[in-house]
């Protein structure tokens, strides 16, 4: 069975990645970030999830979006690696910030490493 925690530190590095990145569609007060473990997924670091629009109108309330990160494979990723991943989930994010997503179109490996060269430069 997974299990989830409120991730604190990773909920910090994103914000601190958005400011950098100059992420001004993500609204942080709508962001959670969470820790899982016991996922069986093999090739899975990462995931982000959005309240998607059945839900928001269900509910009553605004988009929302989870950065869920994968214990097992996440914590043994170099911090290169590891604030590459979160750029990655971060780009799945739309400029509307409507609880959709980019596709991987656009969040592929060679955006993520020129925003990760980007942030890097700006630290």
């Amino acid at each position: 069975m997974i299990k989830y925690e409120y991730a604190p530190e990773i909920k910090s590095k994103v914000l601190h990645i958005c400011s950098k990145l100059d992420f001004k569609h993500v609204d942080m007060n709508r962001v959670a970030c969470f820790r899982s473990f016991g996922s069986s997924s093999n090739n899975t670091i990462a995931r982000c999830h959005a309240l998607s629009t059945i839900w928001q109108k269900t509910l009553n309330t605004k988009a929302h979006y989870i950065i869920e990160v994968l214990s097992e494979k996440y914590d043994r990723l170099s911090e290169d690696e590891k604030e590459k991943t979160l750029i990655h989930e971060l780009m799945h994010v739309p400029k509307s910030f409507g609880g959709g997503f980019r596709h991987h179109d656009y969040v592929c490996d060679k955006n993520v490493v020129i925003l990760h060269k980007k942030y890097k430069n700006s630290k």
